[in-house]
Parts: structure tokens; sequence; C-alpha cells
């Protein structure tokens, strides 16, 4: 019998918040290519390493030191129990595993932990709702490349984008309720945001991204791979599900480099633009990460809110991402379960 085994992967963390940790993972991170992709390699590694990182790299462990916990880092903390209780949801027969496309616990020692358990046959399930080559992507590609390194007999299942599958917009449902029961004036999704001109790359047709109109509402074989067709169709979803008025939720994109076009609207331009709209209560929602961690818990819980708040807003609240509640593990699980039968 085969010994089948969960992979999940995570987007990851520094180590600590020291500016020497926080330095080798945006070197890691930064020097993904299919995060930053241009221009081409030796360039690409000198801007990086000789002018992104060094103008970034105490800012960053700045932003880290706000949301540290005694514990760790939120996004690995968290993950560690989303792993401890989908084992416990499956039971003892399926062993779940954990490892980050970028720091600890990596891909690599990760693999080899597997196949030193006697692992056969893999599910590996990104912990990205949503395709896009700089998150999605760079997780399946890198897997793939370990595994066929480490144990090219070993077969790997992947589960696939899950934006608008009923199980997940019924679990973000479960999380968002008690908030959305409060008064408020307006739901605002904040996606992570890419630049527009990853959504051109991923088409492989190069006949409908940004070439038909209202191409991303218009439906196309393109949006299996395009980021931004995939969040809007999680908020329609969502928005369906929730009983949200079309004039009482709007979407935007957190989370941008400069230099090129990212999609937008800009998330924190928006939230400084709405109080002089008169939305002065407004509910967030980031969609795009399953866990809680430096773009949910810096950017927008507390420079969000800060730009909302001293632009005039009275009221602001973020729904956490799913994390490891009972409805994201039964719905992990599920897929789980589906996969072993």
């Amino acid at each position: 019998m085969p010994q089948r085994a969960v992979l999940l992967v995570n987007l990851g963390s520094p180590d600590s918040t020291s500016v020497p940790d926080v330095t080798r993972y945006l070197r890691e991170f930064l020097g993904d290519e299919r995060v930053i992709d241009r221009p081409a390699q030796p360039f690409r590694s000198l801007l990086v390493n000789r002018i992104i990182i060094p103008r970034r790299v105490k800012n960053s462990a700045h932003a880290y030191e706000q949301i540290w916990t005694e514990a760790g880092s939120p996004l690995i903390v968290t993950s560690k129990s989303v792993q401890a209780k989908l084992a416990a949801a499956l039971g003892s027969a399926t062993k779940v595993y954990l490892a980050m496309r970028y720091g600890n616990p990596s891909i690599p020692s990760v693999i080899a932990e597997m196949l030193r358990d006697g692992v056969t046959e893999i599910l590996l399930f990104p912990q990205y709702p949503h395709y896009a080559m700089s998150s999605y992507e760079t997780v399946v590609v890198r897997v793939m490349e370990e595994v066929a390194r480490q144990a090219p007999g070993v077969k790997v299942t992947t589960v696939q984008p899950f934006y608008a599958d009923a199980d997940y917009i019924a679990a973000l449902h479960a999380v968002a309720a008690p908030f959305l029961s409060q008064p408020h004036d307006l739901v605002l999704f904040s996606y992570h945001g890419i630049p527009v001109r990853h959504l051109r790359k991923a088409d492989s047709s190069c006949a409908h991204c940004q070439k038909v109109a209202d191409c991303c509402n218009t439906p196309s074989p393109a949006h299996a791979t395009c980021y931004k067709a995939q969040c809007l169709a999680t908020t329609r979803a969502f928005a369906a599900k929730a009983g949200l008025a079309p004039d009482r939720h709007f979407v935007s994109f957190q989370s941008r480099l400069v230099g090129e076009p990212w999609l937008s609207p800009y998330t924190d331009v928006t939230l400084e633009g709405l109080p002089a709209r008169g939305v002065k209560r407004v509910i967030m929602l980031c969609p795009a990460f399953m866990t809680d961690c430096l773009e949910t818990l810096e950017e927008i819980q507390q420079e969000g809110r800060d730009t909302f708040i001293e632009a005039g807003g009275e009221s602001f609240q973020q729904i956490p991402c799913l994390n490891d509640h009972p409805a994201a593990i039964e719905f992990l699980a599920n897929r789980v379960r589906a996969w072993l039968n």
C-alpha cells in the first residue's frame, strides 16, 4: 500500500526580526524569479541585493517587530496550529507536513523528512486560493523540482486554486459573519497586488488579458491562470453568500513596488479617500491570504487602520483570515478526504 501524506505550503517568514535574518529571508523571497522576474540575470540579482534589500531591510525588520509574538512569527505559529488541527481531523492514518516557500521549515528539508518517513504519494496543498506566478505557481514549481531531485518516483497530486469553491466561500463566510452583523458602511476586499504585466504573462492564449473588453468578467479559459479574474470571482461568490449589495462592497489591491503599474485601485489610496465619500465605517477582508501575516497584521490592521482613521474614518475592523478556524480546518480536511477516497 502506498504511504500517502499531505504537504501544506505557505509563504514563510524570517527566523527572527533581526536585520540579518530578515535580510536572508528577503534575499530568498525577492530573489525568486517568479516574484521579481526582470530584468534578466545578473542585473536582477544586482537590483535585489544592491538596491531593493538595502533600502527595505530595516523597515521590514521594524514591521515584523510590530507583529512578532512570544511564540514567534504569527504566520508560522498559526500554520503549525493548522497542521496539528488538520492532522487531528484526519486521524493518525494520514500524516500532515508543513513547509514554507521561503525560510523555515524549508521545502527541501520537509520533503527529505517525508521520504525518511516512507511517504510515496503526496497531496500538495498550496495555501493560496488564487493562481499567481508569484505565489501559487512558485510553490508548485519548487516542490516538483525538489521531488524530482530527491525522489523522482514519488507521486504528487496538487490541489488546484479554490478561489470560488463553495466550501471555501462558506468557510470565509463563517469567519466573517460575526463582523458583518455589526453596523458598517462598506466591506472592502483587499487582495495582494501583482504587476499588471504578470496578468498578461499568465495568459497562454495571448489574446484575452487586457485585450478583450472587460476581460476579467468575460468567460475565458485564460481565467484558469488569471489572478485578477479569480479575485473578482471570490468577491462575487462571497457577496452572494453574504447578501452584500453591490454598493456596499469594493475591491482593492495592497502591497506594491514602484517602477511599473500594479493592480489597482490601491488599498492605501482607497482607504484614504473613503471618508470623503461618506464611508465612515469599514470592514476589511483579505481573502488572498489563508493565514494572517505581515501583509494583514501590519500593513492592513495597523497602517491601513491609521490611514483610514486619520482621513476621517470612525470605525475600522479587519476580519481575520481563515487561520485555524474550525470552518477552515473542515474545508481543508474535506479536500484531503476527497483525495484519499
